[in-house]
């Protein structure tokens, strides 16, 4: 289990996009916690999955996420959401990884996953449409630049789109996602073998402290980046 990255406050860069409704008010609880501790919150999401889900997807600043990442961040978050209350019923909390697939909500999102595909939803619509795909090609000021695949004729093939103004904006998985997640994924186990033989170098120090455990239902889930037949990522689920 890490434990420096719960001595480290991340880089205070504010989501874009960003959540409305109840999510929101799960998201204002959560966000100051993971900031806290050294993760990034990306995503809070509610279902109806097996009765109600709320879904906590985060990251580590440079983008990782592993399982001992997803415990670290349910030790932390369930009793504060215990406490807050901020659903009217019983609900399983799941904590994810982003996935491949990952949603992009900070400027810097759309400045690291420059020259991929994409899909962009608006909540205003630009010339008449609130759905967009193409190549992200990049950010200007706090837009991002896309080269379209579905502009009709007559249409420009690139258009500048407000970040704050979508809705929701996520990649899409090609083969040369999968490759450098590969890739990505591949440098976050060298990370990780380092920090357990850091934190195996410190198992003599003292101990560090252990939130009792939840008294809500969790599910923690990290998505890893392997590739599978028809080209998405795999999933490995721990109750």
């Amino acid at each position: 289990m890490t434990q420096a990255i719960d001595q480290v406050r991340t880089e205070a860069e504010p989501r874009l996009i960003v959540e409305q409704g109840i999510a929101a008010r799960v998201a204002a609880i959560v966000e100051p916690v993971l900031d806290g501790i050294g993760y990034r919150l990306v995503r809070v999401r509610i279902s109806g999955l097996d009765g109600c889900t709320v879904q906590i997807m985060a990251e580590r600043p440079d983008g990782t996420m592993n399982i001992d990442d997803c415990e670290a961040v349910s030790r932390a978050l369930s009793p504060v959401l215990d406490v807050a209350d901020p659903i009217d019923r019983a609900y399983r909390l799941e904590i994810s990884s982003p996935g491949m697939d990952r949603p992009l909500v900070r400027r810097s999102d759309f400045e690291r996953f420059a020259g991929h595909r994409l899909k962009v939803e608006m909540a205003v619509a630009i010339d008449g449409r609130r759905r967009f795909h193409g190549l992200l090609l990049g950010v200007e000021g706090e837009a991002a630049r896309i080269r379209r695949d579905d502009a009709a004729p007559g249409e420009a093939t690139e258009i500048v789109l407000p970040i704050e103004e979508m809705a929701e904006a996520k990649l899409v998985v090609t083969d040369a996602l999968i490759a450098e997640s590969l890739k990505r994924g591949k440098a976050a186990q060298r990370e990780a073998r380092r920090r357990q033989a850091e934190d195996a170098g410190e198992a003599s120090g003292p101990p560090t402290s252990i939130l009792a455990p939840p008294s809500s239902e969790v599910r923690l889930k990290h998505v890893q980046p392997t590739p599978l037949d028809n080209g998405g990522g795999a999933q490995n689920e721990g109750e």
